[in-house]
């Protein structure tokens, strides 16, 4: 397993449309690995696979007591309504309410390619949606208002400026 580079706000990627995968191989299986051990040294709760280059349908959550990979995720109905404070590793130090559905039902392939069918409630459902979002090229901050999103995304720019689009998770090795 190893660490993956995280994308930051600015980074094309994180608004690109990700492919489904057509088979659960051994490579994909490794990806799966990889985000999850990316995902833990970030200490995040979900990892899409937009966030670290990959325009791939892959993301995986772990929260509320489950540890979940999921291979082209689709989310087949939805209801109730809740507002919940959201971040995101791809724009650090920003955060704001956004109102999702509450309650979901999940389907996609797991690690092993495997279809199964998860009912989600509270911030398990909250993290699937936004992992997925990331898989459509969508972030959180464009559930909010025009102005509001302007404002945060101004200042947080600022707050980054000159800094690169790619955080490595890792030690930063020298490169010849």
């Amino acid at each position: 397993m190893s660490l993956l580079d995280l994308h930051l706000l600015g980074s094309p990627v994180l608004r690109t449309q990700s492919e489904e995968v057509e088979e659960v191989d051994e490579e994909v299986r490794t990806f799966i690995d990889d985000l999850f051990e990316s995902m833990d040294a970030a200490k995040g709760i979900g990892l899409a696979a937009n966030q670290v280059g990959v325009a791939r349908r892959v993301a995986v959550v772990d929260t509320q007591g489950t540890r979940l990979a999921m291979v082209n995720p689709v989310i087949v109905s939805a209801e109730g309504k809740s507002k919940g404070e959201e971040g995101c590793l791809s724009i650090p130090d920003l955060y704001a309410d956004v109102t999702r559905p509450d309650r979901i039902v999940l389907e996609a392939l797991d690690r092993e390619g495997a279809k199964y069918r998860l009912e989600a409630e509270g911030l398990l459902a909250r993290a699937i949606q936004h992992e997925i979002d990331h898989l459509d090229g969508i972030l959180f901050v464009d559930y909010l208002s025009p102005l509001k999103r302007k404002l945060l995304v101004t200042r947080w720019k600022k707050d980054h400026r000159g800094e690169d689009l790619i955080k490595p998770l890792g030690p930063v090795t020298a490169r010849s």
